[in-house]
């Protein structure tokens, strides 16, 4: 798992705002558009360096970006936490529980920004999150699932939209679930990238290690590349 206390700091293009009861950063192209990407954090939560970073380069390919605070207040994940916690952080922290968070943030993308066609990414605890969206949410109309995944629901290959997910060879904390093909209606897409750990594509350029920079661009092309294919 690539380590959080080693990130540097980063000046952010965007800006904060509130939709509802739900902080936010928004970060959005230079010229209109009607298109749209929710990114979901990952358990270090949406003030984190490496997440804004998404954010504006996401932007920076023609998007309305968004990263609710999807914890709703409550603290991310801190690197002086204790991993034995952990468990009892997560049931505070439930990533299939991020329904009406997504309908706040659908809304306010539809009503206030215009956006007609809407994508979604997350990281991690905000993969997990993607693919439950995926199952249930026929708006989003296409998403990607950065090492994350459902793995306890006997729906979680009921795909509504296009969905790709993303894994690093060398990461253990999840399963690559290959029975995708069997099931599936949809267009969907899964890829494995050699020597990578949890948590390796959303690296900014100063904290990436010259042998895993290839395949950290290599999955944030994809991911793009997804993203414009149906968006």
């Amino acid at each position: 798992m690539c380590k959080a206390n080693d990130r540097s700091g980063y000046g952010c293009l965007g800006h904060e705002v509130q939709v509802e009861h739900i902080k936010a950063y928004v970060c959005r192209p230079s010229f209109f558009t009607d298109k749209a990407v929710i990114v979901i954090h990952d358990i270090f939560g949406w003030q984190f360096p490496d997440i804004r970073y998404i954010v504006d380069l996401i932007a920076g390919h023609g998007y309305i970006t968004i990263c609710p605070d999807f914890f709703k207040g409550k603290d991310p994940w801190k690197t002086t936490d204790h991993w034995h916690d952990f468990a009892d952080w997560m049931k505070e922290h439930d990533p299939v529980k991020v329904d009406r968070e997504a309908d706040v943030v659908l809304k306010y993308l539809k009503e206030q920004c215009g956006a007609k066609k809407i994508g979604i990414v997350g990281f991690s605890w905000g993969g997990m999150a993607v693919h439950h969206l995926m199952l249930r949410n026929p708006q989003l109309d296409a998403g990607v699932s950065l090492y994350g995944i459902i793995r306890d629901s006997e729906e979680r290959y009921n795909l509504l939209n296009p969905t790709f997910f993303i894994f690093g060879e060398k990461d253990h904390t999840i399963s690559h679930d290959q029975k995708l093909k069997q099931y599936c209606k949809v267009a969907y897409k899964i890829k494995v990238y050699p020597g990578q750990v949890h948590g390796f594509a959303q690296l900014k350029p100063e904290d990436m290690k010259p042998d895993d920079k290839p395949y950290i661009e290599e999955a944030r092309k994809d991911m793009i590349d997804w993203i414009k294919m149906f968006i």
